[in-house]
């Protein structure tokens, strides 16, 4: 792709990213999007456990993509050393949560030395980093704030932050819509995020608080979904709540291969899938950072049986040799060998989900998992995984039934159906004179007039 401009100024972008694996991989995908069109860009670490992936990921870009790795002020704010990104809090206490957001708060003189030296044409921050704004600010640098989600959700999370529809309920389970919503959505309290029900002074609340009040006096905002996929949301989050935004998704499209790995080291899953016929797996997968108990994880394992049908999981446990593990039935990976695959830690999901052996999916409803799912064409069983909506509730017997829902019989062969036609949609929207490379080409046109 070459870059659609009609000046010979060459943009700088500058990418600051939150350090989880579900933030990085997608600001990786989209610097070298704009890289790919022209732009300069540099990416700001804030800790060295993803160098090597940014490294390998961007080994044919060096040119045109630099990495300025800061420093990460654990020992600052309590945390053990070491302990630099959310995946080593993930499991601990929530007072480790809250030492980590206020250490990140605590990076702004180094991001504002680096804004001061290079000058670039934009900063786009992380919306875990809304206080980025402020400091580019004072250089006179745009700011774009990457939330990594959709319009839908933006827009519900706009409304519930302006209206406050949670606090006019009695109880979490009673009932409320959306309110200045374009459809009819009920939800409960209890479906909100914990920081956003209880408004108890924690880092998150304050984040939550600052990214929506930051998201009308920032530049504007860089979403990573396609205009045909939410129209109706996209306009409304433009046209009446005011945010200025660009829909550039997506971005795992941009991928050569769609791999963030070396195409020669196979996974073990993909040569087990290549014996599977069409359809016929279910993939289980709750991101990176969902943790769940032995008691959560037997329920899982449960549903999976009982469902019978042949399954991929990927679970966040090392298997530690002649040690029993009592998250799972007695006997079941050997009942399972022939019809289940258990992977321990990271998996190739982007090349699992194209799979043709892959039929269904299990997913925690992370946008970037979403995404991912529906450009392959892959019908989910949604399952928003935050661990309050698991307490005092047994799993396998739903688990069961979604499962065999959308992998049995015409209904699901009609699911599949329409999300691959929204997945070709997809495919074509990040593509040279798609809606998502058109919106690109406006942001860098407007970040061009803005400089002038």
């Amino acid at each position: 792709m070459g870059s659609q401009t009609n000046d010979h100024h060459q943009l700088h972008a500058v990418f600051f990213p939150f350090m989880a694996q579900g933030h990085v991989i997608p600001t990786i995908h989209m610097a070298k999007l704009f890289a790919s069109n022209g732009s300069k860009v540099t990416i700001i670490l804030s800790t060295s456990y993803f160098i090597p992936l940014l490294s390998k990921s961007i080994e044919n870009y060096t040119s045109m993509i630099d990495i300025i790795n800061i420093k990460f002020p654990a020992a600052e704010v309590g945390l053990p050393e070491g302990v630099d990104n959310p995946h080593a809090v993930a499991n601990p206490s929530g007072d480790m949560i809250q030492k980590y957001f206020r250490g990140c708060r605590q990076l702004g003189p180094q991001l504002e030395q680096i804004l001061d030296q290079i000058r670039p044409d934009c900063l786009v921050a992380d919306m875990f980093f809304p206080w980025a704004n402020d400091v580019a600010a004072k250089f006179g640098i745009p700011t774009l704030l990457f939330h990594g989600t959709c319009c839908f959700a933006l827009c519900a999370s706009t409304s519930v932050f302006l209206h406050e529809p949670h606090k006019k309920v009695s109880s979490d389970s009673e009932h409320f819509f959306i309110p200045d919503f374009p459809d009819k959505i009920e939800i409960t309290r209890s479906k909100l995020p914990e920081f956003v029900r209880y408004d108890n002074g924690s880092e998150l609340t304050k984040v939550f608080k600052a990214m929506r009040e930051v998201e009308s006096r920032c530049y504007g905002v860089l979403i990573n979904s396609f205009y045909e996929l939410e129209q109706g949301y996209a306009d409304h989050y433009r046209k009446v709540l005011g945010r200025k935004a660009w829909q550039i998704g997506p971005l795992f499209l941009t991928e050569p291969n769609n791999k963030m790995v070396d195409s020669n080291n196979q996974h073990e899953c993909l040569k087990w899938l290549n014996s599977k016929k069409p359809n016929s797996v279910i993939y289980v997968s709750f991101g990176s950072l969902a943790s769940f108990n032995d008691e959560q994880l037997m329920e899982i394992a449960t549903g999976l049986e009982a469902s019978g049908h042949q399954f991929i999981w990927v679970v966040k446990k090392e298997k530690v040799k002649g040690v029993e593990e009592e998250w799972l039935p007695e006997g079941f990976e050997e009942r399972m060998k022939e019809r289940g695959l258990i992977i321990r830690g990271w998996a190739p999901q982007v090349p699992i989900l194209e799979h043709e052996a892959v039929g269904g999916f299990v997913t925690h409803c992370g946008w970037n998992s979403t995404l991912e799912s529906v450009c392959a064409g892959v019908p989910m069983v949604t399952w928003p995984v935050a661990a309050e909506q698991f307490y005092n509730e047994k799993l396998s017997e739903a688990i069961r039934n979604a499962v065999s829902k959308i992998m049995e019989g015409e209904e699901a062969e009609e699911m599949r159906s329409r999300v691959k036609s929204v997945g070709e949609i997809g495919r074509n929207a990040i593509k040279e004179g798609g809606s998502s490379m058109l919106d690109l080409h406006v942001l860098f046109h407007d970040l061009r007039s803005a400089r002038h």
